[in-house]
């Protein structure tokens, strides 16, 4: 690191380890520490008092804010102080006191941050998680263990879910709900023990899905959890009706895998 060209950036009282690499234009704020190992890109705005531990990577632009705790070592009993990982993409937006742990070797040994997320204060992301694009996780969203969240899903204030839950792409998920199963792709869930209460058709018209898609997916919503017939038959039904939808395929795909390959099931209506 070139100290000359980036000391007008770097407070005099932040420590930084000698095995850290900054990219270009990195500002790290007063009493910040950057841990053995931590790779940081280009143009990453680190603001005072922000902790990133050692093996925690992090893409350009990213803007990271007081207090905020990234790459320490997970709350798991089995966890022996394995070199595992923080993996966080380009423009992030991580606000005061978020806490993000790496993964660990009963996981897949790293835990993974995408690209354009808006995460808000207090948000916790645990071992083996991993989110994906454009998502944004408001106030004390806590995500437990091998949580996986899809592109585009919004997890609302205070929301909990439990771990290996899977939240599906362009999902959304309502303040103070507890997520113990899985939530389908354009799903929108809420309540103390969440429920699939619908479509995310707010979500879907915001990023210009057509009328008749919506309506498309509505259908399609309608003929799985509204019709009569075991679950399985009408997913079949459903296969061969809307074969020709992308959409459709996803939602679909999902449960199929919810079925099959994990053990949380599938979050579904109220009876």
């Amino acid at each position: 690191m070139d100290i000359v060209s980036v000391q007008d950036l770097i407070h005099p009282s932040a420590i930084i380890a000698e095995t850290a690499t900054l990219g270009k234009n990195v500002a790290v704020g007063a009493f910040s520490i950057i841990g053995e190992g931590v790779s940081i890109g280009d143009n990453v705005k680190i603001h005072h008092h922000v902790v990133i531990d050692s093996h925690t990577m992090i893409g350009e632009g990213c803007e990271i804010f007081p207090f905020a705790s990234l790459g320490l070592p997970p709350q798991h009993t089995q966890f022996k102080d394995e070199p595992s990982t923080l993996i966080i993409g380009k423009n992030n937006l991580i606000r005061e006191q978020v806490t993000m742990h790496r993964g660990t070797a009963v996981g897949n040994m790293k835990t993974v941050i995408g690209d354009n997320n808006l995460i808000f204060v207090g948000v916790h992301i645990a071992h083996d998680c991993v989110v994906g694009n454009n998502t944004i996780l408001a106030n004390y969203a806590g995500l437990g263990g091998h949580v996986e969240v899809g592109d585009n899903a919004y997890l609302g204030a205070y929301s909990a879910f439990h771990q290996f839950v899977r939240i599906g792409h362009n999902a959304i998920i309502g303040g103070q709900s507890t997520v113990v199963q899985d939530v389908i792709p354009f799903g929108n869930a809420f309540g103390p023990r969440a429920t699939l209460n619908g479509l995310n058709v707010i979500g879907m018209s915001r990023r210009n899905f057509s009328k008749s898609k919506i309506v498309e997916l509505q259908k399609l919503f309608n003929l799985l959890f509204k019709s009569e017939g075991l679950f399985e038959e009408r997913i079949e039904r459903a296969k061969e009706i809307f074969a020709d939808n992308e959409e459709a395929h996803m939602i679909l795909s999902f449960i199929t895998q919810s079925n099959s390959e994990h053990t949380r099931g599938l979050c579904r209506p109220e009876k």
